[in-house]
């Protein structure tokens, strides 16, 4: 039996290197050992989806390497989620999350989704040029605790506000998170939205933060 920190390492190294044999191996690993799908979430595959996160900021890797990375992720959470759904508070909230309306850019959006899924959020990922009604919607049906919106454009940024504002008009309880390169701390306060996120890395530790 290969002890604890070992299986961590391959779960990690598993998203790393985008090994999606490597990250299923792992996972049943984990359980076979009886170490906690949210731990080994956090702590292993977590981890491999930090390196890869900042890799992509610094632009060591693309778009294919980040979405390579996250299917490994899937996999091994597929194993999990199992054992996941049996304690259904390992689920540590529900995420909305899209690109607003008028823009198409994914990518950072992608990131954020795949480091929120790896995190043990519920992630409802609505896609790009999403009109914010679409927004208000999914969080009503899903029960959302937080709606995440991403804006690439400074033409598209200002959709941003409009979710805001539908959601305090429809007396959604829901916090907001914003990012893309147009927004910064100052809109997304000026707007009335809860955080501003700068880079996939820092996703979760904020939406933890809103979960709370």
């Amino acid at each position: 039996m290969s002890d604890k920190a070992e299986i961590m390492g391959r779960l990690k190294k598993s998203v790393e290197t985008w090994d999606v044999k490597l990250a299923e191996s792992a996972a049943k690993e984990a359980l076979a050992a009886g170490i906690a799908p949210g731990e080994a979430v956090e702590k292993g595959l977590g981890k491999g989806m930090e390196t890869i996160s900042k890799q992509f900021d610094d632009a060591k890797i693309f778009l294919p390497q980040v979405l390579a990375a996250s299917q490994a992720m899937e996999k091994a959470l597929k194993v999990f989620e199992p054992v996941m759904t049996k304690g259904a508070s390992a689920m540590r909230g529900t995420v909305v999350i899209a690109t607003v309306l008028g823009d198409i850019h994914e990518i950072g959006k992608n990131v954020v989704a795949a480091m929120l899924k790896g995190a043990g959020y519920n992630v409802i990922d609505l896609g790009r040029d999403v009109a914010p009604e679409k927004f208000i919607e999914a969080a009503k049906e899903n029960k959302a605790d937080v709606v995440g919106a991403s804006a690439l454009m400074t033409t598209t940024v200002v959709v941003q506000k409009d979710i805001v504002d539908l959601l305090k008009e429809e007396k959604v309880k829901v916090k907001t998170i914003f990012g893309g390169a147009p927004a910064n701390e100052e809109w997304v306060k000026s707007i009335g939205g809860d955080k501003y996120c700068p880079s996939g890395a820092e996703a979760v530790e904020m939406v933890n933060s809103l979960v709370r």
